[in-house]
């Protein structure tokens, strides 16, 4: 099916999986951020309008990229989908739930000219960017952890954890990077769509939001290297075999999580990219070089979101009760066909789905203006 092995098909989607989590948090991750951000940085209700419009027309588009990516686990690594689906249930459809508001608060936010029925609905978007946003970072909080789930020898798996030992410390300062991020994100974003008041509002928020998401990553990575157990295979595993998460040993030690930057120490890019980007965000900000701003706040969600997955490599979902039952990218996949069915697949729709995205933000490029919005009352959202 393709020229590659087992082994590096395994690889390939492992670094596909990225790139998709990746795309989603910047696409999908500034429309997050502005309705974020709605409430607060909107004081009347044009402004308000301003705001909404400036991701009305594009955020159905940005959120296929959590769509795919949903898909694409479930299909190269089903022993995780089960996994996260089992462990993080009621946290995943609280995110659902909150979804629901994005549609339809676009949809009929400015059917009524009531106050108060407006007001209800710039605070449904704003839920519906914040909790997502939330959630998906103690999500990635508890993996660092680990869930509470186990196999037992015909392969079953059992979940032993609850919603509430989800919100724990560590995974809610990990809620708070990623809600700071993608709110930094929006900010940016606001200061690139809009002008008047409504930017200048949007270039402090940017600096509250960049300072929030840089000490929260640093003291999440200090946490992570004195205050928690990170998990190593500690047998040789057989990279190019069918799945099975029990055959391997594993054990938990301190400091585990940065191992892998003593064996590849390239892998510091990361952490670099996430900090360096955000200062540049910020700086650029300052100087009104909007593009290069959103460019480098880009730059900063990648680089944190390959932090932790090159922290966690190979461990997918390690598993706190028994650490031997976590899931690697090794033992956790699909079969080499179906690797290299979707591996086709990808490399030709890929690129052109990106090449859409591009066409369709040039043809909504420019600033949303209060002005624009009252000479198109009836039109805009």
């Amino acid at each position: 099916m393709t020229f590659f092995d087992y082994t590096t098909l395994k690889l390939i989607w492992w670094l596909f999986i990225g790139v998709l989590l990746i795309g989603f948090a910047v696409m999908d991750g500034f429309d997050m951020g502005v309705a974020s951000w709605l409430p607060f940085l909107g004081k009347t209700d044009d402004e308000r309008r301003v705001i909404i419009n400036t991701i009305g027309p594009t955020w159905e588009g940005n959120q296929t990229w959590l769509v795919t990516a949903g898909g694409a686990i479930f299909a190269a690594w089903p022993l995780v989908y089960a996994a996260a689906f089992s462990g993080l249930y009621i946290a995943l459809l609280l995110v659902l739930f909150a979804l629901f508001f994005r549609p339809v608060g676009f949809d009929y936010r400015s059917k009524l000219a009531d106050p108060r029925w407006r007001n209800g609905w710039d605070w449904a978007l704003f839920t519906g960017g914040a909790v997502p946003a939330l959630v998906f970072g103690v999500a990635f909080g508890n993996l660092f952890i680990g869930l509470p789930f186990h196999y037992d020898e015909s392969l079953r798996s059992f979940y032993t954890g609850s919603f509430f030992g989800l919100l724990n410390p560590f995974a809610l300062l990990c809620g708070a990077v990623s809600l700071s991020m993608l709110m930094l994100h929006g900010a940016i974003y606001l200061q690139l769509r809009t002008d008047g008041a409504v930017q200048k509002r949007a270039q402090k928020a940017a600096l509250i939001a960049g300072m929030v998401c840089a000490a929260a990553f640093a003291l999440a990575g200090i946490w992570i290297a004195y205050g928690i157990d990170g998990y190593l295979i500690t047998s040789t595993q057989d990279t190019n075999t069918a799945l099975n998460p029990l055959a391997k040993t594993v054990e938990k030690s301190a400091g585990a999580w940065l191992s892998n930057y003593h064996a590849y120490p390239w892998m510091i890019l990361a952490p670099i990219a996430g900090f360096a980007g955000i200062a540049l965000s910020l700086l650029n900000a300052r100087f009104k070089n909007e593009r290069s701003a959103f460019l480098f706040s880009s730059i900063a969600i990648a680089g944190i979101i390959l932090t932790a997955g090159f922290s966690m490599f190979p461990f997918i979902v390690p598993s706190s009760t028994d650490p031997v039952s976590s899931l690697t990218i090794w033992d956790a996949v699909s079969s080499k066909k179906t690797l290299g069915i979707m591996f086709i697949v990808t490399v030709i729709f890929l690129p052109l789905i990106m090449l859409y995205t591009s066409w369709v933000y040039r043809v909504l490029r420019g600033k949303i203006t209060v002005q624009s919005i009252k000479d198109n009352t009836h039109t805009a959202y």
